[in-house]
């Protein structure tokens, strides 16, 4: 057996934390606080090489650098990292019109995958766009894009406000 491993280290904030310090926050100033790194990233950003890069009421844009250790056995990113950078971001915008102590939950996520994501597609950008915010449930729909803005996964969720 070939044995040409490689390794990452991840190390990341105890996510209580994180939790704690978007408590008192109103749902905005809490991602733009996680965005500006005033509160630290939670491990899901880490292990998924995620970042918020803008922060506006009802619309998020991240980026991710897709990574060898998101390939799986066919040679390209698995589908998962996509799907969770969707719900990421879908999650996020609708995050963004809370009231402090407000919470949300995706219940339903569609994703399609339209192009593979390998190392080659370079740096993605994923944004996500609160379509009907809701007191009970907000709908909000979620696109990625390659490094020459074509998309390669759009996404549309329903999250459930508590």
């Amino acid at each position: 057996m070939n044995d040409n491993r490689t390794s990452r280290v991840l190390t990341w904030t105890d996510p209580a934390e994180v939790v704690a310090g978007i408590a008192e926050l109103d749902g905005i100033d809490a991602m733009r606080a996680l965005r500006d790194g005033e509160l630290p990233a939670p491990p899901i950003a880490h292990t998924m090489n995620f970042t918020p890069v803008e922060v506006d009421h009802g619309r998020v844009v991240f980026t991710c650098i897709p990574g060898a250790e998101h390939y799986n056995p066919l040679g390209v990113v698995h589908g998962g990292l996509a799907c969770t950078l969707l719900d990421t971001v879908a999650g996020c915008s609708a995050h963004t019109t809370l009231k402090a102590g407000q919470r949300y939950t995706s219940i339903e996520i569609t994703v399609k995958y339209l192009r593979p994501i390998t190392l080659d597609t370079g740096p993605l950008t994923a944004t996500g766009v609160v379509t009907k915010a809701g007191s009970r449930v907000i709908f909000a729909d979620a696109e990625i894009r390659d490094r020459s803005a074509k998309v390669v996964a759009t996404g549309s969720s329903s999250l459930l406000v508590w």
